[in-house]
């Protein structure tokens, strides 16, 4: 995949409830949310807690957590840019993702 180009984020009226649980359900994908939790990180910053990783499981998990509507990874120069669409789910699902990360600390 080019470094540019644009990837699918569904509008968050099309955000469901389980699909989020699901995708918070995996300790991999969590441990990214809550790296995110802080703001914005480079693709190649996630998950840097387990550098082991390989790359195309990290693009698994990354896709898994964009599609169900919990972050945003857009093209910014030649990396990409990962954040969580905090404001958008705390609209949608009041307090859930602080339950979800403080229970998770």
């Amino acid at each position: 995949m080019p470094a540019n180009q644009v990837l699918a984020h569904p509008d968050i009226a099309d955000v469901t409830l389980t699909d989020v649980l699901f995708a918070l359900s995996d300790p991999a994908r969590l441990q990214i949310v809550r790296d995110l939790a802080d703001g914005p990180l480079e693709m190649a910053q996630c998950g840097a807690t387990n550098p082991a990783l390989p790359k195309s499981t990290k693009s698994h998990l990354m896709k898994v957590l964009r599609e169900a509507g919990v972050i945003r990874n857009e093209p910014r120069g030649r990396e990409r840019l990962v954040s969580l669409r905090r404001e958008e789910l705390d609209a949608t699902f009041p307090g859930l993702l602080d339950s979800i990360l403080g229970s998770a600390r």
